[in-house]
């Protein structure tokens, strides 16, 4: 029965993924084939090492289902999130490193502190504005972003298209209110291994 309910959770997490890098669109926080500048074999291989990170830091600790997110752009790993303590923060730096294929781990990673209702729901603005601005900023055709916010420093990770680009997307977050830094991890196409053709 336990191994019965494993299963179905694993099935329930992992197979609407399976479609996410083709079926999310413009509007999607996944990455469209056609926008994205990684050729398709690259995108698989970080798809699946993404998901294999994700089950296993699971496996490392069930709550970190919630409480840490990862990024996998052409090798390189991207992590956010909170933990209780400084040895969770390493462990999971260590376990990022140990996958196959990882290029470099960018640890994002923050402590836990007493949970503040006013600095969460300042934080989720300040992803909504640059998440809108993103969208509708003409001079930014890539829609491959993933963007978090704690304590009013915005985290981007993603790929550009130019460098023109990267920098219209740096000066659409530091223009929001309340902005105190940007930790821009944006790769530009031209850095990427192997590009689309």
């Amino acid at each position: 029965m336990k191994n019965k309910f494993f299963l179905i959770f694993l099935i329930l997490i992992f197979l609407p993924n399976c479609a996410g890098v083709a079926s999310k669109g413009l509007f999607g926080t996944g990455v469209s084939i056609a926008f994205d500048p990684r050729s398709v074999g690259t995108q698989i291989d970080d798809s699946i090492m993404q998901k294999n990170l994700s089950g296993r830091i699971i496996l490392l600790d069930k709550k970190y289902l919630i409480s840490i997110k990862s990024k996998v752009l052409d090798g390189r790993i991207f992590l956010t999130g909170k933990v209780e303590s400084p040895e969770e923060k390493l462990k999971l730096t260590k376990l990022a490193w140990e996958m196959d294929g990882a290029r470099s781990v960018r640890n994002d990673i923050k402590i836990k502190e007493n949970f503040n209702f006013k600095q969460s729901a300042k934080d989720l603005l300040i992803t909504s504005q640059l998440r809108a601005a993103i969208i509708f900023n003409k001079k930014i055709k890539a829609t491959n972003y993933q963007i978090d916010t704690y304590k009013k420093k915005i985290y981007i990770y993603g790929i550009a298209f130019t460098l023109e680009e990267k920098q219209e997307v740096i000066k659409e977050a530091k223009g929001i209110l309340d902005v105190e830094n940007v930790i821009a991890s944006i790769i530009l196409v031209d850095d990427l291994r192997i590009q689309k053709d």
